[in-house]
C-alpha cells in the first residue's frame, strides 16, 4: 500500500509542483551514463521525473510504483508514451532483462521488514540481465536527519497553479530502533480542507545493507557520497551475480 501523500489524486498532483527541483536524480542519470545501460527499471517511480527524462535520451525504460494516483500524474506527463508504466512493486515486474535497476529518493528506505527487503532485492535480481545493475541511495542511519524534520523547519507555503495557496509541514510521531514514522500534513486555502500523509522510513546501516545485497546475489561495486547531500546519503552501485 501507497502512503496517502502518493495515493490521494489531489495529494499526488502536488509533488511535482510542491518539489519542483530535482537536481537529486542526476547522480543517478550520470550513473547510468557510465554504466552504458540502454534499458532501465525505475522502482518507485511515483510521478515519473526520472523515467520520462530517461526516455527522453532513447532509453527503454519501465516506471513501476504501488500509487496509482502517482502514476496518473505521470502517464499524462509529455513523453509519458516512450515510458511502460506497471501499477504495482518490485516483485510485480517479471524477468525484464534490463541493463540498470534504480531506486531513487527514500524509495530502499520504504521497506520495513527484513522479509520486504529481500524480496525486493530477490525481485530485482531477476529484473537484471546477468551483469546488470542496481543502483539506490539511503540516508545515513547516524546523521539522525529526522530531528530535522520539525513543523517549524519544514513549514512552508505555497501557490501552486490552479490550486492556489497550500500550507505544508512535516513533523515526526514516533523514533522505534530503526524505523522513523513521521506525518506530512497539507492546508488547502481555497476550501480549508487538511489532509495528511502518515510513513515509515527504516534507516539501516551500511553494513547490514551490504550484506542483504551480497545474499541476494549482487556484488557491492561501489558505495559513493550523494554530491548533493554529502555526509548525508550513501548510494550503493552493485552488480547482478549471474
Amino acid at each position: 500500500m501507497a502512503d496517502d501523500g502518493f495515493e490521494v489524486p489531489r495529494l499526488a498532483q502536488l509533488y511535482d509542483p510542491l518539489d519542483p527541483d530535482r537536481g537529486d536524480l542526476d547522480v543517478y542519470a550520470a550513473i547510468v551514463d557510465e554504466l552504458g545501460a540502454r534499458s532501465v527499471l525505475d522502482v518507485g517511480c511515483g510521478t515519473g521525473t526520472f523515467a520520462l527524462l530517461l526516455a527522453a535520451r532513447g532509453l527503454d525504460v519501465t516506471g513501476v510504483d504501488p500509487a496509482a494516483a502517482s502514476l496518473d500524474v505521470a502517464r499524462g506527463k509529455p513523453g509519458a508514451d516512450a515510458v511502460r508504466w506497471v501499477h504495482g512493486d518490485a516483485t510485480t515486474v517479471g524477468e525484464l532483462g534490463v541493463e540498470v535497476a534504480t531506486m531513487t529518493g527514500n524509495v530502499a528506505q520504504v521497506f520495513l521488514t527484513d522479509e520486504a527487503w529481500t524480496a525486493t532485492l530477490d525481485a530485482l535480481h531477476a529484473a537484471l540481465s546477468p551483469g546488470g545493475h542496481l543502483v539506490f541511495e539511503t540516508r545515513r542511519p547516524e546523521r539522525e536527519a529526522w530531528r530535522e524534520w520539525t513543523r517549524e523547519a519544514t513549514h512552508e507555503v505555497s501557490v501552486v497553479d490552479g490550486v492556489g495557496q497550500v500550507e505544508t509541514w512535516t513533523e515526526v510521531t514516533e523514533v522505534r530502533g530503526e524505523l522513523v514514522t513521521f506525518r506530512s500534513t497539507w492546508v488547502f486555502a481555497s476550501d480549508g480542507a487538511v489532509l495528511t500523509s502518515d510513513s515509515t522510513l527504516r534507516f539501516r546501516d551500511r553494513r547490514t545493507i551490504e550484506s542483504s545485497l551480497v545474499s541476494a546475489g549482487f556484488g557491492v561495486l561501489d558505495v559513493r557520497e550523494a554530491p548533493d547531500r554529502p555526509g548525508r546519503e550513501l548510494v550503493f552501485v552493485a552488480r547482478r551475480q549471474p
